[in-house]
């Protein structure tokens, strides 16, 4: 049994595994996400195992519906759920960072195994793998701040730079929490791993797909 809840927008629904961070996908039905969600099992699993977890997906259970918004039509998980404002236990922090940090290790390790240019959608969009990787950087660089993180812009190349940030987001989330956000007007830290890991995720797919 899979713990899902289905955000809902006017034009996407998003069906996101609860105990999973980043294991979230999108289609125009409730229906077809749920079914798209348990597709990409196979995916996520490498990022489990990269964890030291193992993934074995069974029936997706709806648990909560939730009202989604335009970031949500636009393709990226937006609501909170009731559980994010719920307690976190440690050991519930440390496995939500460990799906989190081998999902970084994971995106390195795809782009260094990418070409810079990638193929492009049906109407020739589409950042090359350099952008995306840019892209990845510097939306964790904003998202860091709503749990009170802040770093000043750096190159993507500077990886002691990148290095200390994402040891600071791991280190705020790694900890135990009472649900409340982690900075005035941020994220609590249930929510916080689950749209860092997502956003992740999301890219490495993106390349792994353009790249064939």
């Amino acid at each position: 049994m899979t713990n899902i809840y289905l955000e809902v927008g006017e034009k996407k629904v998003a069906a996101c595994a609860l105990e999973w961070p980043g294991w979230c996908r999108f289609a125009k039905t409730e229906a077809e996400a749920m079914q798209i969600l348990i597709v990409y099992a196979s995916r996520y699993k490498v990022i489990a195992l990269k964890a030291g977890l193992e993934l074995n997906p069974g029936e997706p259970v709806v648990v909560e519906r939730v009202q989604g918004d335009t970031t949500t039509d636009f393709g990226a998980p937006s609501a909170m759920v009731t559980s994010d404002t719920a307690p976190l236990d440690a050991a519930t922090a440390e496995r939500g960072v460990a799906l989190l940090r081998a999902a970084w290790a994971i995106l390195d390790e795809v782009v260094a195994a990418s070409p810079n240019i990638l193929r492009k959608g049906p109407r020739g969009g589409g950042r090359e793998r350099d952008e995306v990787y840019r892209h990845v950087i510097e939306a964790e660089r904003t998202y860091a701040r709503k749990i009170g993180v802040r770093h000043k812009p750096f190159p993507p190349g500077d990886r002691n730079a990148l290095t200390a940030m994402r040891e600071d987001i791991a280190s705020v989330l790694s900890q135990p929490s009472d649900g409340s956000p982690l900075a005035p007007g941020g994220w609590p830290s249930a929510y916080a791993l689950r749209r860092i890991a997502w956003h992740v995720i999301d890219h490495i797919w993106e390349i792994e797909d353009r790249r064939e």
